[in-house]
């Protein structure tokens, strides 16, 4: 199990991540503990900024800058689709809740599974 999420977020590829770090800033942002946002954001009972937060603030505990976080989320977040949005902060989210799965390394090849079976 991993604590970040990895997903395509308007340009490309981004790691997100909430550290330590990231939740204090996203639990004052809200005025919230992280258990309450997690709740109101699966309930959904969340507010436009959390969504936005979660998405900032997980580009920046995953490596990206600041300032390449607040140009992504600017670009990319705002004036967008709600149901565009909250799947990604809810799998953010949950990453951190609960671990995000790592994926399946690629299964053998057949022939080398085969060579080994005889």
């Amino acid at each position: 199990m991993k604590l970040a999420h990895t997903a395509f977020f308007g340009d490309g590829e981004h790691t997100f991540a909430l550290t330590d770090d990231m939740i204090i800033e996203l639990e004052r942002l809200a005025d919230l503990g992280i258990g309450a946002l997690y709740l109101r954001a699966a309930n959904m009972q969340f507010k436009l900024t959390d969504l936005v937060e979660v998405i900032r603030l997980g580009l920046i505990g995953g490596g990206t800058t600041p300032e390449r976080a607040a140009q992504l989320v600017d670009t990319y977040a705002r004036n967008t689709p709600i149901d565009a949005l909250y799947p990604l902060a809810l799998d953010v989210l949950d990453a951190r809740w609960g671990g995000a799965a790592d994926k399946d390394p690629d299964p053998e090849p057949a022939s080398a599974a085969m060579s080994e079976a005889a």
